[in-house]
């Protein structure tokens, strides 16, 4: 018998996987994973897989990083856990010094969660219970793009705009308003991704003179649109959106859970913008990949508007279990320390180059629509035909081809729909993007060469 065989019969007796139709287990088992390192991850069997995705773009600086464990392990001898209202300790006031020195200035106080989806309720709760704070009781809107996609709690899915996950529980979410998206898929014959922007800005400017009295927050994911089939945009557009929220008195709320830390080729992308917004919602590779643990961090104008008497009722009452969790603070102080000490946005950026370079010929493939990158993010979106782009009906699953081919050949993609895509660890090295590369264009033309 297989190895791996055992622990998938147990896994199947009692699990429900996220993300997953179950059923497609019958043919297509789970994985077992016995150890990772570095770029890699094994199973019972011995088989290797390469983390082309990061394990769903947490892992920064590889499985099992020596630093960031180490870390972990010193701090689970001294203290594991402390509730965090009316204690503190010593990891979580570091954590937040060093993430207000590092982000954008004015962004100078710390809200701690557990998780990407709570960090944007945090976030959502926070701009609206600001404004009831002030006096501006009609602000009780948000904001968001088209294809946008924030996370899967009730507040979080309802200002996301993938069907896929939102429209079942349409009856369960609060009314938003979604406008255009800068995507740069989208742009019209002799368009620049920067026209894109200023288009679909003009359609936010309306948006926002027309119900400014009524929106508490815009909230948006800089630069790449992750779950979103990685869609990507400029920097312009975020420009432009922190000067027209300025002008109309409206909170920017920033999503970099899946883009910060290094992955668009800056610290943070609202950098490329030069923009600070007024809520900056973190998490992923916060930890580096080992912990879970999200953060809010907000401006001292909104902190103050809380900040009173406690019969006046101001206060924000929001907590979770584990927020601040002296474990996961260390593994988030550890991976800042590696940021530190090493050059490793200088290293990215030649590995994104080299990424680049091994991607340039898949332009010209006949099924292949658009190659995009910012950063450490590289999408491959599939198409039927280039002439107008028509995609693949969604029902015939090409990107599972090509994940099922990567498996066979040892690398671990996830396809987004028709969308292949990388975000590895930023330890992987050039021969490691040439054969994760190689892989998924052996496995696209699998895809887009057999019979449905």
């Amino acid at each position: 018998m297989n190895p791996n065989d055992t622990l998938v019969q147990r896994d199947l007796a009692v699990l429900w996987h996220p993300c997953t139709q179950m059923k497609d287990h019958e043919r297509l088992p789970p994985i077992p994973i016995r150890r990772g390192e570095g770029v890699w991850l094994e199973d019972f069997a011995g088989n290797r897989y390469l983390d082309a995705i990061s394990s769903w773009w947490v892992n920064l600086f590889g499985h099992c990083n020596p630093t960031i464990g180490a870390a972990v392990k010193a701090q689970l001898d001294t203290l594991e856990h402390v509730i965090l209202a009316g204690f503190t300790h010593e990891p979580v006031v570091r954590l937040s010094e060093r993430l207000v020195a590092v982000t954008p200035e004015g962004l100078n106080h710390c809200f701690y969660a557990d998780n990407g989806s709570s960090a944007v309720e945090v976030a959502l709760k926070m701009s609206f219970h600001y404004w009831q704070n002030v006096g501006q009781r009609r602000k009780t809107r948000f904001v968001c793009l088209s294809n946008s996609y924030h996370g899967e709690t009730l507040g979080a899915l309802a200002v996301g705009d993938v069907a896929l996950y939102k429209a079942t529980y349409a009856p369960l979410l609060m009314d938003v308003i979604t406008v255009p998206g800068p995507d740069c898929w989208q742009r019209e014959p002799g368009e620049s991704c920067a026209d894109v922007a200023r288009r679909r800005m003009a359609d936010m400017e309306r948006v926002l003179a027309e119900h400014a009295e009524e929106i508490c927050a815009v909230i948006v994911e800089p630069l790449v649109q992750c779950a979103g089939n990685m869609r990507m945009y400029d920097p312009l557009y975020l420009t432009l959106l922190r000067e027209a929220c300025d002008r109309h008195g409206v909170h920017l709320i920033a999503d970099e859970i899946a883009v910060g830390f290094g992955r668009t080729g800056t610290l943070f992308a609202c950098e490329q913008a030069g923009i600070r917004p007024d809520f900056l919602c973190l998490s992923k590779g916060l930890t580096g990949g080992f912990l879970p643990l999200s953060v809010v961090l907000t401006t001292d104008p909104v902190y103050q508007a809380f900040y009173d008497d406690y019969e006046k009722l101001t206060a924000f009452l929001h907590s979770h279990s584990y927020t601040g969790n002296p474990l996961a603070c260390a593994a988030a102080l550890a991976t800042l320390d590696i940021f530190e000490r090493e050059p490793v946005l200088e290293r990215n950026r030649a590995l994104a180059a080299h990424m680049a370079e091994r991607c340039a010929p898949l332009r010209d493939h006949p099924h292949v629509g658009e190659v995009r990158q910012t950063g450490m993010i590289v999408a491959l979106e599939m198409v039927k035909t280039r002439d107008g782009r028509a995609p693949y009906p969604w029902q015939e699953r090409r990107g599972l081809r090509v994940y099922r081919h990567a498996l066979a050949n040892g690398v671990l993609l996830r396809p987004l729909g028709n969308v292949i895509y990388f975000m590895p660890p930023y330890v992987i090295d050039e021969a490691q993007i040439d054969m994760m590369v190689k892989t998924a264009e052996q496995g696209i033309g699998r895809a887009v060469g057999e019979d449905v």
